[in-house]
């Protein structure tokens, strides 16, 4: 496969990229379908089946690409020259380069201002990722154990909860429910996507790292990521199915085939349910192990999306900022929303945003590809962590 570095492993950056490629799809929406609100887990019964899988094809995007944040952090730890290199240090690091990317060029790409810090999905991993750089330490069967303690567990805190003022207020709304760590100051701070379950996922995506090694076959790695796929989609199926665990929202047989499936199908995000976390992570396993001997040239363009993840994630949303300023002011909003019923130049239909994306991926992939160039020659050391 060409252009690819042969110390990365073709099949993680490929799967990166693939959701990056949703996450674009799923970015648009929020940029020019936003009066079209999704609620968490969605309303079967006032979402259009075409939004509602729309969004469902997100929901991939953020376990796989945590997970695979945690399989790379191994990967970097344990290079396949033998010489082995600080995780702790790199993790660390570059946690808290995410977070104030966050809190800086991220949010300002989302709303043009700094009337309020959202901290979202790249916050998440920056944290996660500092959490990981002292787990790292730990025994692999430790990390194993408390990974999947946090993801299989995380369900049964739903119940508690805390008022604003209380204390451990602030500890619980950046651990597990989303929420206003700073309110009616100056700059508003809330937590949008809590860290606990995510930090479960990337420790176990450290775990798994070693099946990506170069002692283990091409043909051996598939095979475990096949039973591991099924594996995770039969427990899904059955905890699911019954009712049993893992879900917020219990699924009923709807009036239609279609509205059951979306009720099966209907997990929450935040924080991601345990059934959120099967269903994603259970298609990353068997896309990795399809991946294994997949030989489509096309995979090529895909791979460099996801061998510069940081960059296409900056450039694209400030792409689809300036798109939505400079189409405004071009033909003014269209349509309104909120209580204060404000205007919003939107797409008439679901299927332009899916179209708008296609777009956009011819735009964003000559610089992406010449960024990954770029990021594989020089040796300037910031470069890495994009």
């Amino acid at each position: 496969m060409t252009d690819i570095k042969p110390s990365r492993i073709a099949s993680i950056d490929i799967l990166r990229g693939f959701v990056i490629l949703l996450m674009l799809v799923d970015h648009v929406r929020e940029r020019f379908y936003l009066h079209k609100q999704v609620l968490d887990p969605m309303d079967i019964n006032n979402t259009e089946p075409a939004l509602f899988f729309t969004r469902l094809s997100a929901h991939l995007c953020a376990p796989i690409f945590v997970f695979l944040t945690g399989i790379s952090a191994w990967l970097y730890a344990n290079p396949s020259s033998g010489i082995k290199r600080s995780a702790p240090s790199f993790l660390f690091k570059r946690g808290l380069i995410l977070i104030l990317l966050e809190v800086t060029l991220i949010n300002f790409s989302w709303f043009g201002a700094y009337n309020t810090l959202y901290l979202q999905v790249i916050w998440a991993i920056g944290l996660s990722m500092i959490v990981l750089a002292g787990a790292a330490y730990l025994p692999r069967q430790w990390i194993i154990a408390i990974g999947l303690t946090i993801v299989i567990g995380h369900n049964l805190l739903s119940p508690i909860q805390f008022s604003s003022g209380e204390f451990g207020y602030s500890v619980w709304t950046v651990l597990h429910d989303r929420g206003f760590l700073i309110s009616d100051a100056w700059v508003n701070v809330k937590v949008s996507y809590p860290v606990l379950p995510w930090i479960g996922v990337i420790m176990l995506g450290y775990a798994v790292g070693p099946l990506f090694s170069s002692n283990v076959s091409s043909a051996k790695r598939k095979l475990i990521l096949i039973k591991a796929g099924f594996s995770l989609i039969a427990l899904l199926l059955i905890l699911r199915g019954f009712n049993i665990y893992g879900e917020t929202l219990e699924w009923t047989n709807q009036v239609t085939v279609l509205m059951t499936i979306m009720a099966f199908l209907n997990y929450t995000k935040y924080p991601p349910s345990l059934d959120f976390l099967l269903f994603s992570i259970s298609i990353g396993a068997l896309t990795l192990a399809w991946l294994e001997t997949a030989k489509a040239g096309w995979l090529n363009k895909v791979n460099i999306l996801g061998s510069a993840p940081m960059f296409f994630y900056i450039l694209h949303l400030y792409i689809l900022l300036f798109c939505y300023l400079i189409a405004y002011q071009v033909w003014g909003p269209n349509t309104f929303y909120g209580d204060a019923q404000q205007g919003y130049l939107a797409f008439d239909h679901i299927g332009q945003v899916w179209l708008f994306s296609a777009g956009l991926i011819f735009v964003l992939y000559w610089p992406s590809k010449k960024f990954s160039q770029f990021k594989r020659a020089t040796h300037m050391r910031w470069v890495k962590y994009f």
